[in-house]
C-alpha cells in the first residue's frame, strides 16, 4: 500500500524545536521579546512595515480588530457566507450583525454586486476573505466602501504573501488578520497577526489583547487575555524564514495540477485573476455536485489521497449563524459548497505524490463517465 497523502501537513523542523528550547531556557515564556521581534519581522516581510500586533489566534485577531475599529452593537458588517465560521463569528462576538453576501464563482471571493445589495443604513464595514489564498476583488469592493463611507476589514487568514497588482494583502483594510494555525502556509503552532492601518487601531488591539492595559495594572479599557506567548512567536520567527520557499513550491505544485487536470472531464481548476498572486493555501477544484462526494471517497479509499471540502455548509445555514439570515438565498455560495474539493498542494508533496493525485482524479471521474 502506498503512503497516505494528507490534505495538509504542517512543516516543523529542527530549527523550530531549537527556537522553542531557547525560549524555555530563557525563562521568558509569556509575551516578551520574541513576540515583539516576531511582530516587527512579520510586518516587514508581509505588509510593508504596517503596525502589526500578535495575538493568540486568528479569530482573536478578527474579533479584536473589529472592536479596535469601533464595531459594536447596532452595526452591520457584510461578510461572505462561503468561508470558515470564524469570519461571521467575529462580527457576532462584537455585538454587531454579520450580513451575508454571495461570492463570484471564479475566485470564491465576495461578489461586489451582492455586497452593494446588502448595504443598509446600519452598515459600518465590509470584511472580505482572501479565500484559499487568492485576493478578493479589491478595487470593486473599495469603490463600494468609498461610496457608502464604509471600512474594509481583511480576512487574510489564508493569504500570507498574496498580492494584487503588486500590493500585498494585509495593506488594504483598516486592519487585516492573518492566521498562524498549524495548517496555514506558515504557523506559530497557534496564533494570529493583526496588520493595522493606523497606530490608533494598533494601540487599541494591544490594549484589548492584554486585559486593557499597556502599562501593568493601569487598565484603560475592559480587555481580554489574547496574548501570544514567546514560545509561539519563536516558532513563527523560524517559519518566517522559510515561508517564501514553501509558497513558491505550492505555486509550482498548483501549476502542475492545473496543467494536468485542465482536460479531465468535469474538472474546473482554480482561476488566477490578472494582477493577482495566488499563494494556494488550498488548491480547490470544482466538480459536479453529484460527483464530488464520490470523488472524495474514492481518492481516499482507492488511491490513499486525502482531500478537504472547504466549506460544506455555508455560514448562513449554520445553526450558530442562521438567525442572522432568515430566508436568505445565496445561489453561488450554495453551488460552491456542493461542488468544491481541495486537493493536496502543500510543499512536502513529491512528484510521485502529485502524479498519484492526478491519476486518481482522472481514474475516478473517467470511471464515472
Amino acid at each position: 500500500m502506498t503512503d497516505f497523502i494528507p490534505a495538509a501537513k504542517p512543516l516543523i523542523g529542527d530549527e523550530e524545536r531549537a527556537a522553542v528550547d531557547r525560549v524555555l531556557r530563557s525563562g521568558m515564556i509569556a509575551q516578551g521579546p520574541e513576540v515583539a521581534a516576531f511582530e516587527e519581522e512579520f510586518a516587514e516581510h508581509f505588509v510593508r512595515g504596517r503596525a502589526t500586533v500578535a495575538v493568540n489566534s486568528g479569530t482573536s485577531g478578527q474579533h479584536l480588530g473589529l472592536l479596535a475599529s469601533g464595531i459594536g452593537p447596532g452595526d452591520e458588517v457584510i461578510v461572505p457566507s462561503f468561508t470558515f465560521a470564524a469570519t461571521g463569528n467575529s462580527v457576532a462576538l462584537t455585538g454587531a450583525t454579520p450580513v451575508f453576501a454571495d461570492i463570484e464563482p471564479d475566485t470564491f471571493t465576495l461578489d461586489p454586486a451582492s455586497v452593494r445589495a446588502a448595504v443598509t443604513e446600519r452598515t459600518k464595514g465590509i470584511m472580505p476573505v482572501h479565500l484559499y489564498g487568492h485576493p478578493f476583488m479589491v478595487d470593486e469592493i473599495q469603490a463600494i466602501a468609498d461610496e457608502f463611507d464604509l471600512q474594509i476589514f481583511e480576512d487574510a487568514a489564508q493569504a500570507h504573501g498574496a498580492s494584487l497588482n503588486g500590493r500585498p494583502v494585509g495593506t488594504f483594510g483598516s486592519f487585516a488578520m492573518f492566521s498562524l494555525y498549524p495548517t496555514k502556509n506558515m504557523t506559530s503552532g497557534e496564533g494570529g497577526m493583526v496588520s493595522c492601518a493606523t497606530e490608533t487601531i494598533a494601540r487599541n488591539v494591544r490594549l484589548l489583547r492584554n486585559q486593557g492595559m499597556e502599562t501593568q495594572y493601569a487598565n484603560e479599557v475592559v480587555g481580554f487575555n489574547a496574548r501570544m506567548t514567546d514560545i509561539h512567536a519563536a516558532i513563527g520567527r523560524v517559519q518566517l524564514t522559510k515561508v517564501d520557499g514553501w509558497t513558491e513550491q505550492r505555486q509550482r505544485n498548483a501549476r502542475f495540477l492545473s496543467d494536468a487536470l485542465a482536460n479531465v472531464p468535469g474538472v474546473t481548476v482554480p482561476v488566477v485573476r490578472e494582477g493577482a498572486v495566488h499563494v494556494y493555501h488550498q488548491y480547490t477544484i470544482r466538480v459536479d455536485a453529484a460527483e464530488r462526494d464520490r470523488l472524495q471517497r474514492a481518492l481516499r479509499e482507492e488511491h490513499n489521497v486525502g482531500t478537504g471540502v472547504y466549506y460544506p455548509i455555508p455560514n448562513h445555514r449554520l445553526p450558530s449563524l442562521e438567525k442572522f439570515a432568515p430566508g436568505l438565498e445565496l445561489p453561488e455560495t450554495e453551488k460552491a459548497a456542493a461542488e468544491v474539493l481541495s486537493l493536496p498542494v502543500h510543499p512536502s508533496l513529491s512528484q510521485a505524490d502529485l502524479d498519484r493525485i492526478v491519476s486518481g482524479v482522472s481514474a475516478v471521474l473517467g470511471a464515472g463517465a
